[in-house]
């Protein structure tokens, strides 16, 4: 769930330890400190508390490297136990949780933790266990280096904790050492026992660090999904739980085994049974990918080779995967599931997911069971729609933990077409093209095809512009607004075409610009105002009068907006299109206009969407 969601949930009190963690790293001098002071400034509230809570997101994005900071020292204190609360409310599923479910997952993992412990000691110990020499006594030497950093305060009559040098030292031997969070962790343990705290001291020390809110009317936890990801780069997790599996089913079994050899993951275990252990331990992906599934002495080349196939084959990605370095590949491949996790786009309309579930379970009735058992999912039935998003689970997540023979049983039931890739087809056969292309209108505005693949849609890229400008006129006829498309025709010439006509009425007119752009933000200033500004003048040769000419695009550079800002002759005003999609969402949510309010696009250069959705609200 969003940060801005969860805020929503919550009162004034039960926000307030974050809110003061936010004042204090602005008051210490945040980096980006003249961005957060224009935001507040622009509100019409004073002090943090009272900021929309839209706003206390965005603050959030701004200062996250410094929150970030701010729990790496916390994990010094090895009587927090934060590693063990960190691994498990970034699990996928965590972000809700009533506190006697929280308790319960808490309490597994001490008692987990304390009998993987007792197995490490006995298997070191054992001359005839399957743990190699050598990693034996890797075990040992990151051991006595521990039990230094953390005794070496008591014979010097100091308290007893490892300071910041020292964990870093042990951060950097632990991955030179190529062992796992896990390993990590238990060693750790041997060296300073975890105890079981109790639960309301546990939720009261995360709440106070500012990483879980909760809500005590419903008892309940919740870890924005910004949170999570902070968390979860703190614990050195690359990528969610969900897209690591995503890889390692796309593995070969041989290669899944080779993993498991190297950190000590009993091979004899089912596919799935192995996959789950890779995954719980905390396993590096990057580490996978360089090193892991690949024998001994094999050459960079080939390593590219399999990275390259991952992409495209296993994945079925296109373009080729960027990147000369195997390092810049697989930067790029967690790029790609970054962006994944962070798109709010189903894949699948609401209506198509909900009915994607039913039809699931009526075919495969232990899927329930299995979608609560591997995201830790209290309810009792986790098949819902709305459920799942909350927790971020999207369609491709759960047809993800569904095996072959079971995907393909499904699809014969159902009578969904079977050549190529099943899961690809299961999603087509659930999608409402209208409502999706709607839902991934940013997404075809910053021309992003693998991202537009994983939600479902095939697209040329060469159709992508004018896909974007249709997308456009369906918003703002959703605004209810009159976009004029016979008036357009007969003011369009052979040379200059107008994108989007919005005909007012009295003879007044917007015109309306779509431009898409692939990387940074739209900066063609001079072109642009020749075009529009041609617009411009066909308009008023007709007896027409243009009050504003809009440009809509994916985002603007700062060049382009000051531009805009210093044109005196066109009254230009710029449009995100994550600004208009968020217009329109706050216009169907107020109800209260049959037709937007145009005059409110008249203020800005860069549309504020926040004081739009507020004038319409009121």
């Amino acid at each position: 769930m969003k940060l801005e969601k969860i805020l929503d949930n919550l009162n004034s009190l039960e926000k307030n330890s974050f809110i003061k963690i936010i004042d204090n790293i602005i008051g210490n001098g945040a980096k980006n400190s003249k961005e957060i002071d224009k935001i507040i400034s622009e509100s019409d509230k004073s002090g943090l508390k009272n900021l929309d809570n839209v706003v206390i997101s965005k603050i959030f994005g701004l200062i996250e490297n410094e929150f970030s900071q701010l729990i790496k020292t916390e994990f010094v204190n090895t009587s927090s136990q934060l590693d063990i609360l960190t691994d498990i409310i970034v699990r996928d599923g965590n972000c809700i949780m009533k506190q006697d479910w929280f308790a319960r997952l808490y309490e597994t993992e001490i008692k987990t933790i304390n009998k993987k412990i007792k197995e490490l000691q006995k298997n070191v110990e054992d001359p005839k266990s399957e743990i190699s020499e050598s990693r034996k006594r890797d075990y040992k030497i990151y051991k006595s280096c521990v039990h230094t950093a953390f005794h070496n305060d008591i014979e010097n009559n100091r308290e007893a904790k490892i300071t910041d040098d020292e964990l870093s030292i042990l951060l950097t031997l632990s991955k030179q050492l190529g062992l796992s969070q896990e390993e990590v962790k238990l060693i750790n343990y041997l060296i300073l026992p975890a105890k079981k705290a109790e639960i309301d001291n546990v939720i009261n020390e995360l709440k106070n660090l500012g990483v879980i809110f909760y809500s005590k009317k419903t008892s309940t936890i919740y870890v924005a999904d910004e949170m999570v990801r902070v968390l979860r780069k703190i614990r050195g997790k690359e990528v969610a739980d969900k897209f690591f599996r995503r890889i390692l089913r796309s593995f070969r079994e041989p290669q899944i085994n080779l993993i498991c050899k190297n950190h000590n993951i009993d091979r004899k275990l089912t596919f799935e049974q192995k996959i789950k252990e890779i995954i719980n331990e905390g396993i590096s992906f990057t580490d996978v990918l360089t090193e892991d599934v690949h024998k001994d002495n094999t050459n960079l080349s080939d390593k590219k080779k399999f990275i390259n196939e991952l992409w495209s084959k296993n994945l079925n990605l296109s373009p080729a995967l960027k990147g000369t370095t195997l390092e810049d590949k697989i930067e790029n491949i967690l790029a790609y599931f970054d962006a994944i996790e962070k798109d709010e786009k189903v894949g699948i309309s609401i209506d198509g997911y909900e009915k994607l579930l039913t039809e699931l379970s009526e075919t495969l009735p232990k899927l329930n069971a299995q979608v609560k058992s591997e995201f830790e999912i209290q309810e009792e039935n986790a098949l819902k729609s709305e459920l799942l998003l909350d927790y971020n689970i999207k369609p491709r997540d759960i047809l993800d933990l569904i095996n072959l023979t079971d995907l393909s049983a499904f699809i014969k039931a159902r009578e969904i077409k079977s050549r190529g890739n099943d899961i690809e087809n299961i999603l087509d056969a659930y999608k409402d093209s209208e409502n999706l292309y709607i839902e991934n209108y940013i997404n075809i505005g910053c021309r992003d095809l693998n991202t537009l693949k994983e939600n479902g849609i095939r697209i040329k890229e060469a159709d992508l512009g004018i896909k974007f400008e249709e997308l456009t006129k369906t918003i703002f006829s959703q605004l209810g607004l009159n976009v004029d498309e016979k008036l357009k025709k007969e003011l369009n010439t052979k040379k200059d075409k107008i994108d989007i006509l919005l005909n007012l009425g009295n003879n007044e007119l917007f015109i309306v610009e779509c431009k898409t752009v692939k990387e940074s933000g739209y900066n063609k200033f001079s072109s642009i105002s020749r075009q529009v500004g041609s617009y411009f003048k066909l308009a008023e040769a007709k007896g027409y009068r243009v009050s504003k000419i809009l440009i809509v695009a994916p985002e603007f550079s700062n060049d382009f907006i000051t531009d805009c800002e210093m044109d005196s002759e066109l009254n230009l005003s710029l449009l995100t299109a994550s600004s208009l999609m968020k217009i329109l969402e706050g216009f169907k949510k107020a109800k209260k206009h049959k037709q937007f309010p145009h005059k409110l696009l008249m203020r800005d250069v860069l549309i504020q969407e926040d004081r739009i959705i507020k004038a319409i609200q009121k």
